[in-house]
């Protein structure tokens, strides 16, 4: 684990061993929950992400942010690269600056900061949206954000069991036996349509680039995270469940933009732009509904931002050396 001051005097870098020895998913959903909040009020200015492809698989997302007009300023660094099975593997660094002196003040490992905190913002977004009585969690993906999710989401719900679908069963195995291990939760590795009937919090974590999950696999009432798939020319999620559940986004714009289950959806002529019920941070505030009824299906749409990332920066900063920026 290193937790180190730079040569240029009061660069804290954190790396991934520091990151996940001091940010609890509690801690995170309480920070994300904050951010998100502030992402929908107008407390955070960001532009759109910037992609560079950079060969088959590979591509480099730059995602700056300014928390407000004197808080809390930076970018997120970070390579995306599909692996030899499939997965997608997030590197890359979280850079924050001292909203006084423009100085750096914290380098941080972004890949495992992306891991904890987009679970903590699909925990974040079930407490809002699942119903309180949700006890049955699918995870569609058996990788890294599938583990994460297992724990976050645990954090916000009584769960009794935990199924797992991937197509790699073996790694399906792997984490249906780690969870249960690890939470005491009942976790088992079943195939798709086991581990979707009767489920009441179903997360697509794959890194699929067509739908894998339609409206005719979903019951009523079932509460979905949408975040495997990152760009435009992915999707998990088929148009016809996009239109037949309350669509909650992070960010419109961002999902007006880069949001591939409902570009696929309005350009079906399923949906309108009209189709984003809120953004979660309007819901967390209480000015626009979530929920609103026990039989709705709804849908989380999560792309990630700059603004989850630097704020899960700035408290490992005030965590690591006792100073708020």
């Amino acid at each position: 684990m290193s937790l180190a001051k730079d040569d240029l005097g009061d660069l804290i870098v954190l790396d991934a061993a520091a990151v996940r020895a001091r940010l609890s998913y509690e801690a995170a959903t309480a920070v994300v929950r904050e951010a998100m909040i502030a992402l929908s009020d107008g407390r955070v200015r960001q532009q759109l992400r910037s992609f560079v492809p950079w060969g088959e698989g590979k591509t480099f997302a730059i995602m700056p942010a300014a928390m407000s007009a004197d808080g809390v300023f930076g970018a997120k660094l970070v390579s995306v690269f599909k692996r030899p099975d499939g997965a997608k593997a997030h590197e890359g660094v979280v850079l924050l600056f001292d909203p006084q002196s423009g100085a750096p003040v914290c380098l941080a490992d972004a890949g495992e900061i992306t891991a904890i905190r987009t679970a903590a913002a699909s925990a974040v977004a079930t407490d809002a949206l699942a119903r309180s009585d949700a006890a049955v969690l699918t995870l569609l993906g058996a990788g890294k954000q599938a583990a994460a999710h297992a724990q976050a989401i645990a954090k916000v719900r009584a769960l009794r069991q935990v199924r797992v679908w991937a197509r790699a069963e073996g790694q399906a195995r792997a984490l249906a036996a780690d969870i249960a291990a690890t939470s005491g939760i009942e976790a088992l590795a079943v195939p798709m349509d086991e581990a979707l009937a009767g489920a009441d919090i179903v997360c697509t974590v794959t890194a699929a680039a067509d739908p894998i999950l339609s409206a005719a696999q979903v019951g009523t009432g079932t509460h979905i995270n949408v975040v495997g798939s990152s760009g435009p020319a992915q999707a998990e999620i088929a148009a016809d469940l996009v239109a037949a559940g309350r669509f909650v986004v992070d960010h419109r714009e961002h999902v007006l933009a880069h949001g591939g289950e409902f570009l696929r959806a309005k350009a079906a002529g399923l949906v309108g732009d009209d189709h984003i019920a809120a953004e979660i941070g309007e819901v967390l505030a209480g000015a626009r509904p979530g929920r609103t009824s026990p039989d709705d299906i709804t849908l989380y749409k999560s792309l990630g931002h700059a603004a989850q990332d630097l704020a899960v920066a700035a408290w490992l900063y005030q965590d690591a050396t006792g100073k708020t920026l």
